[in-house]
């Protein structure tokens, strides 16, 4: 003859023939960032390396356009004179800009800012 032994278990609170489920609780691990301040969480970002370029114009060419090209060649591209460029990072738009010469140098600045809607729309 065998006698069953209920002993309770941590978490479960038996009332009558239900069990009451209470959540689990963890404490915090040593050296681990808490979500509760975003301006800390994001700060280890700050030294991550982005592929910044400017995308002046486009163009289509074929193989044999391309093999045929040479010192002197002009190859038109899809944008107009004085129309905004492309700022990419990692290859995705973020903003237009005008092109400006500083220094005897190209540079560029910012004139609008894509939306993150915009950008997420982009991508599909």
């Amino acid at each position: 003859m065998s006698t069953d032994i209920q002993t309770p278990i941590d978490g479960f609170e038996e009332m009558g023939n239900e069990h009451i489920v209470q959540p689990a609780q963890f404490s915090q691990l040593p050296g681990v960032a808490t979500r509760t301040t975003p301006e800390r969480s994001i700060e280890f970002l700050y030294d991550i390396d982005l592929q910044l370029s400017v995308e002046l114009g486009r163009a289509e060419m074929t193989v044999r356009d391309v093999m045929n090209m040479g010192i002197g060649t002009v190859i038109e591209l899809n944008k107009l004179a004085g129309e905004p460029v492309d700022v990419l990072v990692n290859g995705i738009p973020i903003a237009h800009a005008e092109v400006v010469v500083v220094d005897d140098m190209f540079g560029v600045r910012v004139i609008d800012i894509i939306s993150p809607q915009d950008r997420i729309s982009s991508l599909k």
